[in-house]
C-alpha cells in the first residue's frame, strides 16, 4: 500500500509547491527567504549598495526636478519612442547551420509601469524577423509587493512574441512569478542550460538567477554541462559577473539592468549605472578576455518613466561567422 501525497491546500503553498518541484528545494527557499528579508531595502544587504527604485519619495523627487528646467514632458515622451538596434556576434567557429540567426533581446521592460511604453515595445517587435527571443529581467515596476500587474503586462508582450522564448529574473522580479510566466510560454533559465539546435548542430544557451541584488546566481551550475569547445551565450540580468563569466569560458554574453543610465548627460554620458562595473560595460557592445557582450540599455524605465539622452531600444543580435 502506497502513501497517499497530500494536496497542496492554499495558493501560497501551492505556489511553493510548484517551485520546488522547478528549481529544486534549496534554490526555491533561498530565494523566497532572500526576497522576504531584503525585498524592500533601500541599503543592499552589503550596505555598500543604494537602491534608488525602493525609495519612496524618488520618482517625485525626479519628476520636481525635470519639471523644474522644463524637461519633464520631453523626457517622458523619450520613453516612448523605441528604436531597433542590430548588433552582430562573429564567431568563427559557429556551426554553418547557425549562420545569420537572429537573437532579439528585450530586458528591463517594467511592463505594469507605464501601458503606453508597453503597446510602444509591442509595436516595435512585430514587423521584426527573428529565430529567437531572450529577455534578460526587470518585468516589474517595483522590486516588492504584488506581482499581479506584471504578470497581466508579460501575458500581453507573449502574445506579440513569436516562437520560442528564454528569459531570466532580474532585481524587480519575484521568484513567484516564474510559474505563472511558464505557464504563459517564456522558459525561465534559473541557472540552467538548454541546447539549441538546428540541422543537427548546436549551440548552449545558459542563463542565471539575479546576481545584482539577490546574487542567487550560479555560473557553475548554469555552465557545467556545456561541452568543450561548444559556442555558448550566457543571459544574465546585469553586466556585473562579466568577469566570471569570461573566465567560466562564454562565447557571448546579453545583459541589461543599467538602463544604459537612462537620464544621461548630453552625448550619451550616463550619471550612474547602478552596476559595480566598468563604465565602458554600461551599454552596448563590449569585449572581455575573448568574450564578446552586450548591455542593452533596455525597452522600459525604472523609477519614473523618463529618458533624456539614452533611448530606449530592442535589440536584434545576428551571429556570424565572419566574412566568407
Amino acid at each position: 500500500m502506497t502513501a497517499k501525497v497530500r494536496e497542496p491546500e492554499d495558493q501560497d503553498e501551492l505556489l511553493h509547491y510548484r517551485l520546488s518541484l522547478r528549481l529544486g528545494p534549496v534554490h526555491a527557499r533561498q530565494r523566497l527567504g532572500i526576497e522576504q528579508e531584503s525585498e524592500a531595502l533601500v541599503l543592499g544587504r552589503d550596505k555598500r549598495s543604494f537602491h534608488l527604485e525602493n525609495l519612496a519619495n524618488a520618482p517625485g523627487f525626479i519628476r520636481f526636478c525635470l519639471q523644474s528646467v522644463g524637461l519633464f514632458n520631453r523626457a517622458q515622451r523619450n520613453s516612448r519612442k523605441l528604436r531597433t538596434a542590430h548588433n552582430s556576434f562573429v564567431l568563427p567557429d559557429l556551426p554553418e547551420a547557425f549562420e545569420g540567426f537572429r537573437i532579439l533581446h528585450l530586458t528591463d521592460l517594467h511592463v505594469d509601469m507605464d501601458e503606453q511604453n508597453l503597446q510602444a515595445v509591442i509595436r516595435q517587435i512585430e514587423p521584426l524577423d527573428y529565430d529567437l527571443c531572450v529577455l534578460t529581467g526587470d518585468y516589474r515596476q517595483r522590486t516588492w509587493g504584488p506581482v499581479d500587474a506584471a504578470l497581466a503586462g508579460m501575458e500581453k508582450l507573449r502574445e506579440a512574441i513569436r516562437g520560442d522564448t528564454y528569459a531570466v529574473l532580474g532585481n524587480h522580479d519575484s521568484v513567484r512569478m516564474v510559474p505563472a510566466l511558464e505557464d504563459m510560454g517564456y522558459r525561465l533559465l534559473m541557472n540552467e542550460m538548454v541546447p539549441l539546435e538546428r540541422e543537427q548542430a548546436r549551440i548552449y544557451l545558459a542563463g542565471v538567477d539575479d546576481a545584482h541584488y539577490y546574487k542567487v546566481h550560479n555560473l557553475h551550475r548554469a555552465g557545467d554541462d556545456i561541452p568543450a569547445g561548444g559556442i555558448s551565450l550566457l543571459l544574465s540580468h546585469t553586466p556585473e559577473i562579466w568577469r566570471e563569466a569570461a573566465h567560466a569560458g562564454y562565447d557571448m554574453f546579453l545583459c541589461g539592468h543599467t538602463h544604459g543610465g537612462q537620464i544621461c548627460l548630453p552625448g550619451g554620458i550616463p550619471v550612474t549605472l547602478d552596476s559595480d562595473c566598468p563604465r565602458r560595460l554600461g551599454k552596448g557592445f563590449w569585449q572581455v578576455n575573448g568574450m564578446q557582450g552586450y548591455t542593452s540599455p533596455g525597452a522600459g524605465t525604472s523609477v519614473l518613466n523618463v529618458r533624456l539622452n539614452c533611448p530606449p531600444e530592442v535589440t536584434l543580435h545576428t551571429l556570424t561567422r565572419g566574412p566568407a
